[in-house]
């Protein structure tokens, strides 16, 4: 991910994930590395090893747990939009 975000223009917004067991690392890696993050059953089923979640709701709040530990706080959707020029 290190040698990705380093191909990238300065002001390019970038979001990184993983899939399966490496979901939650990638995410962090993002956080990290200053980019955005996602986080979905499409990536991962599973909170930790051997605890499937649920529901996307859990997925996203232990992303949200992970991003604040981090010392950041994740982006509003109103944030969103206006980052992503959506409006």
């Amino acid at each position: 991910m290190v040698m990705m975000k380093e191909a990238l223009p300065p002001d390019a917004i970038w979001a990184g994930f993983g899939i399966g067991e490496t979901a939650f690392q990638m995410l962090a890696q993002s956080v990290l590395l200053g980019g955005n993050v996602r986080i979905g059953m499409e990536d991962t089923c599973y909170l930790e090893k051997g605890r499937r979640a649920n529901s996307n709701k859990e997925l996203v709040e232990k992303a949200v747990a992970i991003v604040r530990i981090l010392g950041k706080e994740p982006a509003t959707s109103e944030e969103a939009r206006d980052l992503l020029k959506l409006r």
